[in-house]
């Protein structure tokens, strides 16, 4: 008896009538048959993903097909249940694209949380300077008893230029690493760190620096190569993404308080007098200046830093007075803590928690007295190096300007004009 082979798809539908073409959906798996004649029953060869029910022997006739079929539409097809026919493909952009996104957002939702926390922003990085011409090797000239205050001073004006702020950032050490110098920063305000960020990336740091560098070494040029690092990561190669570079830099908190060498320079260099229509053209003067320190005058309370500018005008410098003390804490107001924090920099006595100590020991005497016991604390620490130079600086890093005027009598002079 002649057979013949029937090859259909394992669909939920009858089989096709004879003369008529089988129907293929992509995806259904497929059952080969082997159909003797139309009395004789149906013997499945080969069905890859599902096995059909076996007929019971001896079946024939119209039940043998109807079982036949059964056994045929047994495997659920994969378009049941709503299944699209199109195979399944990759979603546009890649899974590659779709993670960047959520990683950039995740890191904007990062940035905004350490904004908006009440805690202070603080973040550390470290800046590697290189000079390109052989001649000139930094590491050398900072290690050199006479250039080092030169350099001092040119580091710390440029980054003075990149915020905006002459504390907006904060050197903790300087490390001679041949061929590079490299400059521990620390940030305590992400506002600051945003600026630096922005001059970093356009170059005008970079810039500043080689300024500043030629006028205090009296060179006809200073090229420079830069590096940013937070850490691990390479900031360089990431700058466009600011909100990733201020993670990073939020990440790395200081390992260290500032060097007691950079305190010591930076202290020599406030107490630099500054002639802007001279010196600006004569920078070998000016090192000079910073080697020699300033002697006081006779009869007079002067600490080593005789003079300090304020809005363009030249004071002389003078070791905190009680009515200065007492007008401190009078208008101050809620603002003393940070301005604590700014002179903790350079004070070991007003240390964290000093301050919130202080904060919960003399809360129900309220904010005069908080404020007092702040600055009393330093004046007792620091002795003749607490000046009203040092205690100006950090008014005006957190926008007290009017009490920084009452400080230094200038209301007074307007009123008596």
């Amino acid at each position: 008896m002649s057979a013949t082979l029937a090859v259909t798809a394992a669909l939920p539908h009858p089989l096709p009538q004879r003369g008529t073409q089988p129907r293929f959906l992509p995806g259904s798996p497929l059952v080969v048959v082997a159909v003797s004649s139309a009395d004789e029953a149906l013997t499945p060869i080969r069905a890859p993903s599902a096995r059909p029910e076996r007929l019971a022997p001896g079946a024939r006739g119209g039940r043998a097909r109807h079982t036949a079929r059964n056994a045929i539409r047994a495997p659920r097809s994969p378009l049941a249940g709503g299944a699209s026919l199109r195979p399944s493909q990759p979603r546009r952009g890649g899974s590659g694209g779709g993670a960047e996104a959520g990683r950039r957002q995740r890191r904007r939702r990062e940035v905004l949380k350490m904004a908006g926390s009440s805690a202070p922003w603080i973040g550390s990085a470290y800046l590697f300077l290189q000079s390109t011409c052989k001649t000139i090797i930094l590491p050398n000239l900072y290690e050199s008893a006479q250039k080092k205050p030169c350099v001092f001073k040119a580091l710390k004006l440029a980054l003075a230029d990149s915020t905006g702020s002459v504390n907006g950032v904060d050197m903790l050490k300087v490390h001679c690493s041949h061929p590079h110098l490299i400059v521990q920063l620390k940030f305590c305000k992400q506002e600051n760190c945003r600026r630096f960020l922005q001059s970093y990336r356009e170059g005008l740091l970079q810039k500043s620096l080689q300024n500043h560098l030629q006028l205090s070494l009296a060179m006809t040029t200073v090229p420079l190569e830069m590096e940013l690092k937070a850490g691990n990561e390479h900031l360089d190669n990431m700058l466009k993404d600011e909100d990733r570079c201020l993670e990073c830099i939020y990440r790395e908190k200081p390992d260290r308080l500032r060097d007691e060498e950079i305190t010591e320079l930076e202290e020599r260099l406030k107490s630099l007098i500054l002639h802007q229509n001279i010196n600006n053209n004569m920078p070998s003067k000016d090192c000079m200046s910073l080697n020699s320190p300033s002697l006081p005058s006779q009869g007079s309370s002067l600490s080593p830093q005789v003079t300090f500018l304020f809005q363009g005008q030249q004071f002389d410098n003078r070791t905190l007075t009680p009515d200065d003390h007492q007008k401190f804490a009078k208008l101050v107001s809620k603002k003393w803590k940070q301005v604590g924090r700014s002179l903790q920099k350079n004070c070991r006595a007003l240390q964290d928690p000093v301050i919130d100590n202080l904060a919960h020991e003399y809360d129900r005497d309220g904010l005069y007295e908080q404020a007092y016991q702040m600055l009393l604390r330093f004046i007792q620490s620091e002795g003749k190096k607490a000046t009203i130079a040092r205690l100006i600086a950090a008014l005006e890093e957190n926008g007290l300007t009017s009490l920084s005027e009452e400080l230094l009598g200038l209301h007074s002079n307007e009123d008596d004009s």
